[in-house]
């Protein structure tokens, strides 16, 4: 496993690590083109230990997957920004996880719909009045006629990182270093 540079900022919390990426909206995957990197923006779930994110059953993201499937997902907040007189020492307040694995389809029908009820669960929780039927995830076809792919990466090695915030360095509108010294 990678070590953080700055071990104090590491957190090994697994209950805390959950919990944020439960609440977390967006994730970047970090994929390989050849030498180029690829990072792309999705929306998530965690679910039985894995990552789950869907998308277009084909195009860029589909074929370098095919190509390497090793991958990295990372997930991170901005808390907000905390004040110091002197410059340097002025910080950011966030978390971030970094998963790193193996990228998977997800073929089971079952565990495909699962995945995106999870996902209707977290990002409109209470929209549906029932829950999303097997034979949507099976039919649908987006506008270009794609089929959704459901893929999984489950980890081999996660790392975290956090800075909390201060509250009474935390920077607002109209504060000025006048206050603080």
């Amino acid at each position: 496993m990678n070590k953080i540079r700055q071990e104090k900022l590491a957190c090994t919390d697994d209950q805390r690590i959950d919990e944020f990426l439960n609440q977390a909206r967006t994730g970047y995957l970090g994929l390989t083109d050849g030498e180029v990197p690829y990072v792309v923006p999705l929306n998530f779930v965690m679910m039985n230990e894995a990552v789950y994110f869907h998308g277009a059953a084909y195009g860029r993201k589909i074929e370098l997957i095919k190509a390497n499937p090793n991958g990295c997902f990372t997930v991170s907040e901005d808390f907000g920004t905390m004040v110091s007189p002197i410059p340097a020492k002025t910080d950011t307040a966030y978390m971030s996880v970094m998963l790193f694995g193996e990228l998977e389809a997800v073929t089971d029908i079952h565990e495909a719909t699962a995945a995106m009820q999870a996902m209707l669960d977290k990002y409109v929780p209470g929209y549906y009045n029932k829950n999303l039927p097997q034979s949507h995830v099976e039919k649908y076809r987006s506008s270009l006629g794609s089929h959704t792919a459901v893929f999984r990466l489950i980890s081999r090695e996660r790392t975290a990182k956090e800075n909390r915030l201060d509250p009474e360095l935390a920077f607002y509108s109209g504060r000025k270093v006048d206050i603080d010294v």
